[in-house]
């Protein structure tokens, strides 16, 4: 495994972080390639340490020292066996958070019934209704199709949303949080993930839907980054932020289908203080 960072983390949704902070385990790597990811530095490079299970527990038991409200596990998916281990024996040590899969949502069904008795809350993506954009942005050609089958064996996993009250805090202990990310110029794809897995779903998921796209290539490109120009060449809309009225647009749409709760971000939130430090802190 390569850890990039391990710390507490005040920036997922109130019940994952909380007062406290989620504590959180960034793994380096990705299943997935998007080309407008906001943290290359560890999707794309090899920033962070090497670190074995004995690490890793260590690094947990921290973290839950430091009062977290939860483990976090972030692009957890290839070192899935792994994590799983030490897990084991975080808990046999005294771990008792909650443990979350944060995930793009390109996973197996087999890979997430082999986390059942491991992770309690699965904080998931969902990117595209439209298997194209996946290719497209992702370099993945069956993106929904995986990640469809991936999120009803989470929910079967887990099941609906739960919280308990730790620490005088309203904390997440099991169920799925789909986040889905509004990318400028795709509204109506956005549209079509909520209206699909509100259907499916209904309240055993908990959404949220996110305005904080963060033009990174953008800057990139600015600093001298060829193939970051390379891809606005291809992509120009994937240089700028989401329009609040598309945003505005979406919420609204995910109301008028009748969709009872879910989180939903205010301001300016694409900015670049979204994006963690790397490494290890």
């Amino acid at each position: 495994m390569r850890v990039a960072r391990a710390a507490l983390h005040f920036w997922e949704e109130p019940p994952i972080s909380g007062g406290a902070g989620s504590g959180t385990i960034f793994f380096a790597h990705c299943p997935l390639g998007c080309i407008y990811c906001q943290n290359r530095a560890i999707s794309h490079e090899e920033v962070g340490e090497v670190a074995s299970v004995q690490r890793l527990v260590a690094l947990m038991l921290d973290l839950q020292a430091r009062g977290a409200l939860n483990i976090n596990c972030v692009t957890p998916t290839h070192y899935a066996p792994t994590i799983r281990e030490a897990v084991a024996c975080a808990r046999e040590d005294g771990l008792d958070l909650p443990i979350i899969w944060n995930t793009s949502g390109y996973e197996t069904v087999e890979a997430v019934r082999a986390n059942r008795g491991t992770v309690d809350v699965y904080l998931t993506d969902f990117k595209y209704a439209d298997a194209s954009l996946g290719e497209r942005y992702s370099r993945v050609r069956d993106y929904p199709q995986r990640a469809l089958a991936a999120l009803e064996a989470m929910v079967e996993a887990v099941g609906a949303p739960c919280f308990d009250e730790y620490r005088g805090e309203g904390r997440m202990v099991g169920g799925v949080v789909v986040r889905h990310l509004l990318l400028p110029g795709h509204l109506d794809d956005s549209k079509r993930v909520v209206a699909l897995l509100h259907e499916r779903f209904g309240e055993n998921i908990r959404f949220s839907l996110m305005n904080q796209y963060t033009p990174v290539l953008a800057t990139a490109a600015a600093a001298g980054d060829e193939d970051a120009a390379r891809i606005l060449g291809l992509f120009p809309h994937l240089g700028e932020t989401v329009p609040e009225a598309d945003y505005e647009e979406l919420l609204d749409h995910a109301d008028n289908l009748g969709v009872q709760d879910y989180f939903w971000q205010q301001g300016g939130t694409c900015s670049e203080s979204f994006i963690p430090e790397f490494p290890v802190r």
